[in-house]
């Protein structure tokens, strides 16, 4: 993944964006990441509303978007995010403990990239991560565009 890619984890459980973050960094991965603690936080960014940070046109991002957050939860994010002409080619990845099939199958037909369920186990959730970190490694992302 180049280097001018922004990486976004909207990820309400402190330790685990932590992880990824710790994670990524291990498997090679120098992009720049932020964190979102909720739902709703993200879509602020993205669709560039109220205070904080917000989205720049002309950049490329990648989402690692968990389901089960507060205020707005991950697949509401997923459907505004596929809903918009701009925004709906960002690449999403769920990083999820739901492995319920018809969760999977409701978000790739949302749109989501890909869908990774995190594993209970510490030492199995780092290397997913790790995974996840040479998977992003080789992707290439497209930027977004719009106002």
């Amino acid at each position: 993944m180049h280097s001018d890619v922004i990486i976004l984890v909207a990820e309400d459980d402190e330790g685990h964006a932590n992880l990824i973050k710790k994670n990524l960094k291990r498997a090679g991965i120098i992009n720049q990441v932020l964190l979102f603690k909720d739902g709703q936080e993200i879509l602020n960014f993205l669709f560039r509303k109220n205070g904080g940070l917000k989205r720049e046109s002309g950049r490329a991002y990648v989402l690692l978007l968990d389901i089960q957050m507060p205020k707005v939860d991950g697949v509401q994010v997923l459907e505004q995010i596929k809903a918009d002409s701009n925004l709906k080619k960002l690449p999403v990845i769920m990083i999820t403990t739901t492995d319920d099939p018809r969760e999977i199958v409701n978000c790739h037909a949302m749109g989501c990239s890909n869908y990774i369920t995190k594993p209970i186990d510490y030492e199995n959730f780092v290397n997913a991560v790790r995974q996840l970190g040479l998977f992003l490694s080789v992707v290439q992302v497209p930027i977004i565009n719009g106002e």
